[in-house]
């Protein structure tokens, strides 16, 4: 493609994304689904170039960064209180979902081999929580259910990829159950060893780095840096971007200081919007040259098949999750696992599971090798996705409603207790200090009232949760403060913020709350004394 049409292209995506977004916030509706539908039709504008998408573009340069930051920001104690049903999810489903698939798409086309077979399910196998968990926090649904999902999100894409790989080179070399296991053992041990390596040596690093825009560059290399080498010497580059990502979120954010907090958290937000949001609209443009003859199929038959894929894969999970509690009561610890995961909770577990960018990028990634049915199983991947996102993502609000499973105060409660509990801890380091005569009566006073003066706001939206901007941020108030007090603040910042961290520890707040009020306390962190957690 030449320099013309690429930037065609790259202007193209951007309108649709742009365009998107504004519509989705006033729709109500996930981003993901009008950008595979603007897409489409953006697709058939006239002029427009050709659009194939390259494998290994797709492998490099979307995937390692997309599946580190969701490691990166997992909620670890919250994972670990829900290990039992979101290991059962993201190992046991994703397996079986893969060959149920598989089984499908081999009846169907006879000339598929079970090899490709198997990539294809591999690739409709994982979800995607970003629409389920976007629809879930706007309606206030329990953060448990939340929780699970991104959980599950999170592993079973690496299991999915172990499965894609070893399927792959099945259908290209000679394929036996002891070199299956050897290879597994190798591709899963291999990548979370490299991966954990890769997690130690960047913290070290990142100990001896101060300025924010370095910081930033080691955030962003750090996925390819255990994605490529991992690949290359024959294990799992997304199991190691997945175990770096983890060790490195639940070490202190990555080590990243305060200001290189604020800069980091909006440079990923932005980093993953564009890259999931250019690989929905990239799908779309591509859809328009798979629509011209879609696997030497009639298009009856290609909807035909594709429903059927897309039933298996709803249906499947949805009999999954019904059945596991049962079945987990036999197991050690199950029946304690499961608790408050009633038939309610579970029908919403098992509806919310919306396929997106990962099976996007695994899809468009199958190499030519598969065989003449290659671009069949890229189009049967993305009428997976349409019809699980647009089918199944409109109708989880109504289904959260109808079961009661709404609880639209519940965080902002959280976030204000957290945030009185803050306070407190302040003016109770204030008081330490002033009596230890580290801090002068002046100064000490104007912080106390301050702090104070946030308690009594605080109170108030406690009392009052119904009224507006009660979430918002406590901002700087700096303005007024008396010289030298960029140290007092200092202190009060860093009681509020282990304050917080018991607060978390003893499970009072969630993940999504301590983040939320951390990123206040680093904008209220003097810039002079903004240091490094260690």
């Amino acid at each position: 493609m030449g320099e013309d049409r690429l930037f065609i292209v790259l202007l193209v995506v951007a309108i649709v994304v742009l365009l998107a977004r504004a519509l989705a916030h006033r729709l109500g509706v996930p981003d993901a689904i009008l950008l595979v539908v603007l897409g489409i039709g953006a697709g058939f504008m006239p002029g427009l170039p050709s659009v194939s998408v390259s494998p290994h573009l797709v492998l490099l340069g979307f995937l390692p960064p997309l599946v580190y930051h969701a490691a990166f920001f997992s909620a670890p104690r919250e994972t670990r209180a829900n290990a039992f049903p979101i290991f059962t999810l993201a190992f046991g489903l994703t397996l079986v979902t893969t060959v149920a698939v598989a089984g499908t798409v081999y009846w169907l086309l006879p000339g598929t081999g079970w090899a490709a077979a198997i990539a294809l399910g591999a690739a409709v196998a994982p979800t995607d929580a970003v629409a389920a968990t976007s629809v879930m926090q706007r309606v206030g649904a329990p953060p448990r259910l939340t929780t699970i999902l991104e959980g599950e999100s999170l592993i079973n894409d690496g299991v999915a990829l172990t499965v894609f790989g070893l399927a792959v080179e099945a259908v290209s070399t000679p394929f036996t159950v002891g070199h299956g296991l050897v290879r597994l053992g190798q591709v899963v041990v291999g990548g979370v060893a490299y991966g954990l390596a890769v997690g130690l040596v960047v913290r070290r690093v990142r100990r001896w780095i101060s300025d924010p825009s370095s910081q930033i560059i080691v955030s962003l290399g750090t996925p390819y840096i255990a994605y490529i080498p991992a690949e290359t010497f024959g294990a799992s580059g997304v199991l190691a971007a997945v175990v770096a990502g983890f060790y490195l979120g639940t070490r202190g954010e990555g080590l990243l200081q305060p200001a290189s907090r604020m800069l980091g958290t909006m440079f990923w937000r932005i980093i993953t919007f564009l890259l999931e949001s250019t690989l929905f609209v990239l799908l779309g443009l591509e859809i328009r040259e798979l629509l011209h003859e879609p696997g030497g199929r009639s298009w009856g038959d290609v909807a035909w098949i594709a429903l059927l894929v897309s039933a298996v894969v709803i249906g499947v999970r949805l009999v999954w999750e019904l059945g596991n509690g049962p079945l987990a009561d036999l197991l050690p610890g199950g029946r304690v696992s499961q608790q408050g995961l009633g038939w309610r909770e579970r029908t919403v577990i098992g509806f919310s599971g919306m396929r997106g960018a990962i099976s996007l990028a695994i899809a468009l990634s199958l190499p030519a090798a598969v065989g003449p049915d290659r671009e069949l199983h890229v189009l049967l991947t993305a009428l997976v996705v349409l019809v699980t996102l647009v089918g199944q993502a409109p109708l989880l609000p109504l289904l959260l409603r109808r079961f009661g499973l709404v609880e639209t105060d519940r965080r902002r409660r959280e976030a204000m207790v957290a945030r009185h509990a803050a306070a407190n801890a302040a003016l109770a380091r204030l008081d330490e200090m002033a009596s230890a005569e580290e801090v002068d009566e002046k100064t000490a006073d104007a912080f106390r009232q301050m702090l104070e003066l946030r308690l009594e706001r605080v109170e108030y939206f406690l009392e009052e949760l119904e009224e507006e901007g009660g979430e918002g941020g406590e901002g700087r108030e700096d303005r007024g403060e008396p010289p030298g007090s960029a140290r007092v603040r200092h202190e009060l910042v860093r009681a509020q913020r282990a304050k917080l961290n018991v607060l978390y520890r003893k499970g009072k707040i969630g993940a999504g709350t301590l983040r939320q009020i951390g990123s206040e306390l680093d904008f209220a962190e003097p810039i002079s004394l903004r240091r490094p957690n260690s």
